[in-house]
């Protein structure tokens, strides 16, 4: 896999410490449908956003090592709730609902954006959003609007290119030139990218290292 964009590279040091934080225990801890029922905001976290059907569900699999902490479901739009799951006894992984299926119904969309501007206005120690981008696809309008808004929420946000074994290289050069042209007007955007693949563990130590080294 050829890559000439920037991507995240950690050191040795930093990759042990990401093994470690995943070698721990990951359970999950709730579903929320309302501030009123967040877990304390006694650790660090940080939360996975992304179109619905992006691989959200597999990421946070393939990161934990557990095949089915994460509902994945061929289905679009099926998780209505903010996830939470501890990682270790430092972190929390969080589950956004997917975003940008138009089948949903109106009402429900309208509750998860409520729910969502709440969330990463009101949470003291979300430290990082990952924003996942499909490799065959690039950023689309949904995607810009989810940047706009941690951009008004001041939500540092990177973001992480998913199923990347699904595309040729020459074509991953193109989407990547796209996706690099999007975040660079969001002030809120880490400029380097992490490039995965759960079906190959592309990235997944390199996630697990910048997720380890968030203070």
């Amino acid at each position: 896999m050829k890559l000439t964009f920037p991507i995240v590279e950690p050191d040795a040091a930093s990759l042990e410490k990401g093994r470690l934080l995943f070698a721990g225990e990951t359970d999950f801890v709730k579903g929320v449908v309302a501030m009123d029922g967040m877990p304390p905001d006694d650790r660090i976290e940080v939360c996975f956003a992304g179109r619905s059907n992006v691989g959200k569900s597999s990421l946070i699999n393939a990161l934990t090592g557990r095949k089915a902490l994460a509902r994945a479901s061929n289905t679009p739009g099926r998780t209505q709730e903010i996830n939470f799951f501890t990682c270790g006894e430092s972190h929390y992984l969080v589950d956004l609902p997917g975003y940008g299926y138009a089948k949903a119904p109106i009402k429900t969309v309208e509750k998860w954006q409520r729910l969502l501007k709440a969330y990463l206005s009101g949470r003291a120690t979300l430290r990082r959003a990952f924003v996942l981008i499909d490799s065959r696809h690039g950023v689309k309008s949904v995607d810009e609007e989810i940047m706009t808004r941690l951009d008004k929420s001041a939500v540092t946000f990177q973001v992480v290119m998913t199923k990347a074994d699904k595309v040729k290289d020459v074509e991953r050069e193109k989407i990547m030139q796209q996706v690099r042209e999007k975040i660079a007007q969001h002030p809120a955007a880490y400029p380097e990218m992490i490039i995965t693949s759960s079906e190959k563990g592309w990235g997944v130590d390199v996630l697990r290292a910048v997720i380890a080294n968030l203070v």
